[in-house]
């Protein structure tokens, strides 16, 4: 005797479910790297030394001379937010911090073109540089790769991402 079972659509991918950790967090299914491994430890640590880097470089601006230019600085210290939010929310993982990962690295994208644009089109509003400025140029355009790398990084590991590869 032979049970026959019935065939199942290879179109359809199987369900992906997301389990909660004791502390909250999601943790992704097994096939789904976490946003704080593989690769992603490589993004986490470039995000937490830009986060060093422009906080120390905003805070010494904004304490001795912040008069000189005060657009360029307080845009440095917009741009050290921006990577702190970014670093501890691609490193904690989770549904949370994925958004506020997503933000982050939106707005830092969005920041990074207007203010690399601005700071060409209008060098006199940037009498000093900023992470930003000419996109990144003084940092090797690391800003303006940065964000793109966070944001595909955070595609490739979204918890749904079995679905939306499979059609």
């Amino acid at each position: 005797m032979t049970e026959q079972t019935e065939p199942r659509d290879e179109a359809v991918p199987p369900a992906v479910t997301v389990a909660t950790d004791p502390s909250g967090s999601d943790v992704a299914p097994h096939d789904v790297p976490s946003t704080s491994s593989g690769p992603g430890r490589v993004l986490v640590a470039v995000y937490g030394v830009f986060a060093l880097a422009a906080t120390a470089r905003a805070g010494y601006q904004i304490a001795t001379k912040l008069s000189e230019a005060p657009l360029a600085y307080l845009l440095s210290a917009l741009s050290a937010v921006v990577y702190v939010a970014a670093t501890f929310a691609l490193a904690r993982g989770g549904a949370v911090a994925r958004r506020i990962a997503w933000v982050a690295c939106s707005v830092e994208l969005l920041g990074v073109v207007s203010v690399g644009t601005l700071s060409l089109l209008s060098p006199q509003d940037f009498p000093q540089a900023t992470v930003w400025s000419v996109f990144g140029q003084g940092y090797g355009y690391v800003p303006l790769v940065l964000p793109v790398l966070g944001l595909l990084w955070l595609r490739r590991t979204r918890p749904d991402r079995t679905s939306a590869t499979a059609l």
